[in-house]
């Protein structure tokens, strides 16, 4: 697994805690479910990402959620399961503000994360919002 697919794993996780057990932005970023052990598997650069994705998706929170509750067809953003709405967020992040990362590797990321982490539909479901927050970028 690559650097930036650590990094947008580690992400994920740390949003995904965040739903369930809220913190301070800044332990967050911190990765406290990581012992030492686990910490020194990453390399710093991929900490670096993470941290960036997470900080960013956390400060654009607001502007991410409505872009992802306006893919959603007769579906509350509130329904969406806790892995799939973390997913959905950091990519959603990284498509609306990481210009220089290619949509299709984001939603290719995603779409693989969510197979990993999510339900059998999820990574359908995740590839169809994006693909519509990206493609709504490019309208006139």
């Amino acid at each position: 697994m690559g650097s930036r697919r650590k990094a947008r794993v580690l992400a994920f996780q740390a949003l995904f805690s965040l739903d369930a057990n809220p913190k301070a932005t800044e332990e967050l970023l911190d990765f406290p479910w990581l012992d030492e052990e686990m910490r020194s598997r990453y390399e710093e650069e991929t900490l670096v990402f993470a941290r960036m994705l997470i900080a960013g998706t956390l400060e654009h929170r607001d502007e991410i959620d409505k872009k992802i509750e306006s893919r959603l067809e007769h579906w509350d953003i509130q329904r969406i399961g806790k892995v799939d709405l973390a997913i959905l967020r950091i990519s959603a992040y990284a498509l609306l503000f990481q210009k220089d990362i290619p949509a299709t590797v984001t939603i290719d990321e995603a779409v693989d994360i969510a197979k990993d982490y999510g339900s059998d539909e999820s990574y359908r479901f995740i590839n169809g919002v994006l693909d519509g927050i990206h493609k709504s970028g490019h309208e006139a």
